[in-house]
């Protein structure tokens, strides 16, 4: 087969499947949005692209993002012109239509298979909109605004042949019928490669080295924001090291924003969330609070290695493949009862669901899990014995999404594919 991937960020989701892809005998090509770079990626030959034009002042707001989807969706449209010009014609596009890349597809090769990967569907209620009142902006009209802001994945659905979404419930806010053409295989955690070291060690800045025998508590995002419950679990660092004198408090992840909007003084939630509760942590227990930015890879795996305790929190969006790979890590994870978060980790079994705006429940569960560690290991042990058993890389998601791929090519075009349970 040729395939495209059309992704902003390439590889992004497609970090696996493409070079596998390759590695099994495809011609495979990548269209980036970015200036410059390797032309030759794992197998894959990476051809980017630049718009022509930005985005116009003074567009109502409601029309923005799709205006931006706009520009992109025709900048991307004439480099595959030029491909079909120079005599590229794919069999199968795969895109993320997050960014508006895939709607130019079949306008340049009308018979070419295109798939989607379908990360999210904005909904008015039941995931991130409305979730946190700390930073909800009521407006009647709301609904109005989330009919724009799905405009492009509308415009995709009368496109697409097939779909693929990580998990059941990004699946499940898609509309019907669309919804009926999704499989559900997630992009796939290496569990080979991310298991449990009982000699592990992880330096910090300080020259300090800790083990799994010390007491260390970790929190992971991208970006330390409230989508990712950051400022619950700052809340939370009063009354757990008050609880844990001996804990070393971990945090990794930068001072941007992935999701929702920065502070409206233009500061970083990092450092608005540490004036906020300077006055309850004295400089003994900031001392034992440690903000290590984005790390690299081998640093947070080894980090995770030595976790006792690990924490995610997340509002009803996207699932982190961080709390996969903590599970598979081994970790005992306290996470936030969250629609998105109950797919994987079950009460009592691959860990302990807390309200997410209850920053003292989560400290006290996590100081009660600190103190039991038989349970810490049944947990840990359930939790990546789940993850080999429905995420794992090579046995499971890989083969699936190479199975999807070939059945996007060789299946005529029909109504669709029925939603995969896959456990």
């Amino acid at each position: 087969m040729r395939i495209l991937f059309l992704h902003q960020n390439f590889p992004g989701q497609f970090k696996h499947l493409a070079p596998a892809l390759a590695v099994a005998g495809h011609e495979v090509v990548a269209l980036p949005m970015r200036r410059g770079g390797p032309s030759i990626w794992q197998g894959v030959r990476v051809l980017p692209y630049w718009p022509a034009r930005g985005s116009a002042p003074g567009v109502h707001p409601w029309l923005t993002d799709l205006e931006t989807k706009a520009v992109r969706a025709e900048a991307c449209a004439r480099h595959m012109m030029r491909l079909r010009d120079a005599g590229f014609v794919p069999d199968v596009v795969v895109a993320h239509p997050g960014w508006g890349e895939g709607l130019g597809v079949k306008t340049v090769w009308p018979a070419t298979r295109l798939g989607l990967y379908c990360e999210l569907y904005y909904q008015r209620t039941g995931a991130d909109v409305g979730f946190d009142p700390e930073f909800a902006q009521a407006d009647a009209l709301d609904a109005m605004r989330l009919r724009f802001k799905n405009l492009n994945h509308d415009l995709h659905f009368e496109l697409a042949d097939a779909a693929l979404a990580p998990t059941r419930w990004q699946a499940s806010t898609f509309p019907e019928p669309f919804r009926q053409r999704i499989h559900v295989v997630h992009d796939g955690i290496d569990t080979a490669a991310l298991q449990p070291r009982a000699d592990a060690c992880f330096t910090l800045p300080d020259g300090r080295v800790l083990t799994r025998a010390d007491e260390v508590v970790t929190f992971v995002a991208r970006n330390l924001e409230p989508y990712r419950g950051f400022h619950i679990f700052m809340r939370a660092l009063p009354e757990l090291l008050h609880l844990r004198p001996r804990a070393q408090v971990l945090l990794v992840g930068g001072d941007g924003v992935s999701y929702g909007t920065p502070p409206a003084d233009g500061r970083s939630w990092r450092a608005v969330l540490t004036e906020e509760l300077r006055p309850r942590l004295s400089p003994a227990d900031l001392a034992r609070v440690h903000f290590l930015g984005q790390l690299p890879y081998p640093q947070f795996v080894a980090m995770l290695q030595v976790s006792s305790v690990h924490t995610y929190l997340t509002y009803p969006f996207v699932l982190s493949w961080s709390l996969l790979e903590a599970m598979s890590l081994g970790c005992a994870i306290v996470a936030s009862d969250t629609a998105p978060v109950r797919e994987v980790i079950i009460q009592g079994d691959t860990g302990r669901l807390v309200d997410f705006f209850d920053p003292t429940g989560l400290a006290q569960g996590v100081s009660s899990l600190l103190d039991s560690p038989a349970e810490r290991q049944h947990l840990g042990h359930a939790a990546r014995a789940l993850v080999r058993a429905r995420y794992d890389l090579s046995a499971i998601c890989l083969p699936a999404q190479m199975a999807w791929v070939a059945h996007l090519h060789l299946e005529n075009r029909r109504p669709g594919l029925p939603v995969s349970e896959r456990r």
